[in-house]
């Protein structure tokens, strides 16, 4: 017979005081968004539908969602081959990168929003003028210490030396090797680097505003200063979508499990 398992009272103590830190606020919110906007009494789903049919929402959230995924990406993109080949040959400079990761910390978004406009100034229009350009470059500086971090991680807990040498000796190219070996290994620290981003991005207001582009932050806050009850609903709706998000990243990671288990 296995022995039975007992949480003790005060695991669930905690954890109660945890749930209920996280869920009251969400539930004032929800009674207070569900308040009728003329009368102020409850119940009506009216605000909501004030904010789903509004242009502004559908054509903010989309900027700030394409914005995320170019931003994790990129980040991506540039990180997961730099780290690697840090781990596999350059050892010595991790605590270099690290302390450059930790840069993006020390800069407040404000002093580097304008450092940036002045550094692309005189780019391309495509580049300088649109969001899916500067807002990118400027994101993925954000994101650069929560995905460093998450993929340094990733990498410290597998052994590079041996699968590369593996992948190697059976006649791998290195983008073989880092594609079909290294990356899914390191599947989990990529997903989790890629939901900081994510939530950096939907939720990053202050170079957005400087940089006069409209991406959905900027439509809280307009809604926020214009209506009482649609800005408890568009908070929880923005709310939804983030989680909503993170969960559609953490399928997409699990779907393709089986497909790098089966290229191993």
């Amino acid at each position: 017979m296995t022995p039975r398992r007992f949480i003790a009272p005060s695991a669930v103590l905690w954890l109660l005081l945890g749930a209920a830190y996280f869920l009251i606020p969400l539930i004032a919110t929800l009674i207070f968004s569900l308040r009728s906007n003329q009368t102020g009494t409850c119940c009506t789903l009216e605000n909501y539908g004030t904010i789903i049919h509004d242009p502004q929402f559908l054509k903010t959230i989309k900027t700030s969602f394409i914005l995320s995924l170019e931003t994790i990406f990129l980040t991506l993109v540039l990180l997961v081959p730099t780290v690697y080949w840090v781990h596999l040959k350059l050892p010595r400079l991790r605590s270099v990168i690290g302390f450059m990761a930790l840069v993006p910390f020390v800069i407040p978004p404000i002093i580097l929003v304008v450092g940036l406009l002045d550094v692309y100034k005189g780019t391309p229009t495509w580049f300088y003028a649109e969001p899916y350009g500067f807002l990118v470059a400027a994101y993925v500086i954000l994101a650069f210490p929560y995905m460093y971090f998450s993929l340094d991680t990733g990498f410290r807990s597998i052994d590079v030396h041996t699968l590369t040498e593996a992948s190697q000796s059976l006649g791998a190219h290195w983008t073989t090797t880092l594609v079909r070996v290294i990356l899914p290994n390191i599947k989990s620290a990529a997903l989790a680097g890629s939901f900081l981003t994510l939530a950096i991005v939907m939720g990053e207001f202050t170079i957005a505003s400087l940089a006069v582009f409209d991406t959905f932050p900027i439509y809280i806050q307009y809604i926020n200063q214009n209506k009482a009850y649609p800005a408890a609903s568009v908070t929880l709706l923005a709310f939804a979508i983030t989680w909503a998000a993170m969960v559609a990243l953490l399928a997409a990671g699990r779907g393709r499990a089986p497909a790098a288990q089966g290229a191993r």
